[in-house]
């Protein structure tokens, strides 16, 4: 891995960039998750050298396969609650390591929160000693069960401290605290964004959101799970997007929290039922209580995004969700379950 000058294509994408950019060295905690891992092929098609780090706790080996025998990708199985011994140059560091759906942080909450803390210490004691710029992959969830609508990135938040989302949700403010602090008082390059529900192909079957949920139930026939009224609402993001944004805040001169998000919001019925008209689902909706200090209402104010970034989303949420079923009807377990429906059909 070296600090080479690559040529970097100057038509579509990048027309805005210089003819030469200098190859980076990439450290991306979280890499084989579902964003992480669209992040490292994005990174790796850009010329930079990767360093994945992932417990693959929530992760998935399989979502990174396609770089593996390549020769600027690395792959380390490796928890950021473990000292990082890092050898040679580093430029930039992605922190994505925590896991992101409420089933998955609530299983081990102390581990979930000694990730955004402990964790986070780990990786910005890493780039102080390697001169590192940062990113923090923070969260819509900073605001909890937010009073206004939509969220900037002014808004303090209305989050319960001892509820079954606090390790999460306070973990990743704690996290905000750590690189806010290390950028005013010890000259670290931070970045910090706020991201919203994010969806879209290697997210796993098991994840435990809603995109997910609703699109593995209507393949297999089951019933759509809608908590509540259903009325409740989220903004949902194409990974592709919020790839695109995350590299935009890392390039810029920007310290403060930013959001990334697609403001469009819908309900989860309206949601439900794209699925289902995309699907040709039988799967009937179902009612279940509302799960404790689960948010009413989500959408994010990008104006900060898209004026200090130049940043937007692009994809309109019926073509993400094509996308994401063609996805989720490949992946085995639920292909298993659809031709086992066949069979007794």
């Amino acid at each position: 891995m070296d600090g080479s000058l690559i040529p970097v294509d100057v038509t579509g994408r990048d027309s805005f960039a210089p003819r030469f950019r200098r190859r980076k060295v990439i450290l991306v905690t979280g890499g084989a998750g579902f964003v992480g891992s669209h992040l490292c092929e994005r990174l790796i098609a850009e010329g930079h050298s990767v360093v994945c780090l992932d417990n693959l706790l929530t992760g998935r080996k399989q979502n990174v396969a396609g770089l593996l025998d390549h020769p600027q990708f690395r792959f380390l199985e490796q928890d950021i609650l473990s000292r990082i011994d890092w050898q040679g140059p580093l430029d930039e560091i992605y922190n994505l390591a925590c896991a992101a759906s409420p089933p998955l942080y609530q299983r081990d909450p102390i581990h979930t929160f000694r990730t955004c803390t402990e964790g986070v210490l780990n990786l910005l004691a890493l780039a102080r000693a390697t001169g590192a710029r940062i990113l923090q992959a923070s969260t819509s969830e900073v605001y909890g069960d937010p009073e206004i609508s939509p969220q900037h990135e002014g808004y303090r938040g209305c989050v319960n401290t001892v509820g079954p989302r606090a390790c999460y949700d306070e973990g990743k403010r704690a996290a905000e605290t750590l690189f806010w602090e290390f950028g005013a008082h010890q000259g670290l390059e931070v970045r910090i964004a706020r991201i919203f529900n994010t969806y879209g192909p290697r997210m796993s079957p098991e994840d435990g959101r809603v995109v997910s949920n609703f699109i593995v139930q209507a393949l297999t026939r089951s019933d759509i799970t809608l908590y509540g009224d259903g009325m409740q609402t989220r903004s949902f993001c194409y990974v592709d997007d919020l790839v695109a944004g995350l590299m935009a805040l890392m390039a810029s001169e920007v310290s403060e929290p930013v959001n990334l998000g697609n403001p469009g919001e819908f309900t989860m019925r309206e949601l439900a039922e794209m699925v289902l008209a995309q699907t040709g689902s039988p799967s009937r909706l179902v009612h279940r209580p509302l799960p404790v200090d689960d948010p009413r209402q989500r959408r994010p104010d990008i104006s900060q995004a898209a004026r200090l970034l130049g940043w937007a989303p692009t994809v309109p949420l019926a073509e993400g969700i094509a996308r994401t079923i063609r996805h989720f009807a490949g992946e085995p377990q639920v292909a298993r379950a659809r031709e086992a429906l066949l069979d007794h059909a």
